[in-house]
């Protein structure tokens, strides 16, 4: 007769009985009832189809197969156990590893403000920063989290503020350049300048938007040079500084050009506010340790 599995616990009392020698002192060690255990151990008798114990009114006395049982499966449990206790340690212990999938842009604006002193005080914990201007499945990419902005998160996902809440996109260009082409008065003045844009991976090249009073202009500018977005922008950086054209940027990105004076605002009164970065990850139930340190770290800092 083809007999079934055994479940685990059922294993796991009959080897708690065995040891302590009896159902009652089984059921105070593990802190469960003798009946429980009585039925465990009689449910794995039946799946095997031979007697583990001998049970009399005085004491509970392993057989011939009981012993072998527990000799061979006695090691290869407390492993099981170990490993079960190693599992649960990770619900509590802020350690493991946390795998954040960032675009350039946060891994240079937002997350040097955060992870130095976040990793000070993790020291158990290791973090990887995967760098991608897309927005990517972080469960399908093997990520615990993402930082994206909030016109490209998904509506399951549980979104949290990071970084700088406001940010502007800033336009500027080296004085030579200007002193030889001129100063644009008017965003659609730049549709006659050589402009320095970014593409993005999915081939997306965004028009560039600028708002002043209400009013909303969107160009379409043209220019010189085009950069993959996030990975090449400092390319684009020194082509303007060289006097290439007018880029258009993060103002934070651009900050160490405009105070220096190697790049020039551009039409500043006409600079776009836009709401700042969101770390976001799936679902609230059972976030692991490291990613729960993390969004703790970030909401009180």
């Amino acid at each position: 007769m083809k007999q079934g599995t055994p479940e685990l616990g059922d294993v796991g009392a009959f080897l708690a009985v065995a040891r302590a020698g009896g159902f009652r002192e089984a059921a105070r060690a593990t802190d469960t009832s003798s009946s429980a255990l009585s039925d465990a151990v009689r449910r794995l008798e039946s799946e095997l189809g031979v007697r583990l114990l001998n049970r009399t009114t005085r004491s509970v006395v392993p057989t011939e197969a009981g012993r072998g049982l527990m000799e061979r499966l006695g090691p290869a449990f407390s492993e099981i156990n170990a490993a079960l206790e190693h599992a649960r340690g990770f619900r509590d212990r802020a350690a493991g590893t946390l795998k954040l999938n960032v675009p350039v842009s946060a891994a240079r604006l937002v997350l040097p403000q955060v992870v130095p002193a976040f990793l000070a005080a993790y020291p158990d914990i290791s973090l990887e920063i995967v760098t991608d201007e897309s927005f990517v499945d972080i469960i399908a990419a093997g990520c615990d989290a993402g930082i994206r902005y909030d016109e490209r998160l998904e509506q399951d996902m549980i979104a949290v503020p990071i970084g700088p809440r406001t940010q502007r996109f800033a336009t500027a260009a080296a004085p030579a350049y200007l002193d030889r082409c001129g100063r644009p008065l008017h965003p659609r003045d730049l549709l006659t300048h050589a402009c320095l844009r970014g593409r993005f991976t999915s081939g997306a090249m965004p028009p560039w938007e600028f708002e002043r009073d209400g009013e909303i202009v969107r160009i379409e500018p043209t220019g010189p040079l085009i950069v993959q977005a996030g990975a090449a922008i400092d390319l684009a950086i020194e082509a303007a500084v060289a006097g290439a054209g007018i880029i258009c940027l993060f103002e934070d990105w651009l900050r160490p050009q405009l105070d220096s004076g190697t790049l020039e605002p551009v039409l500043e009164p006409w600079w776009q506010s836009f709401s700042g970065p969101f770390l976001y990850y799936p679902g609230r139930r059972l976030v692991p340790a490291p990613l729960r340190a993390f969004i703790d770290f970030v909401k009180t800092s």
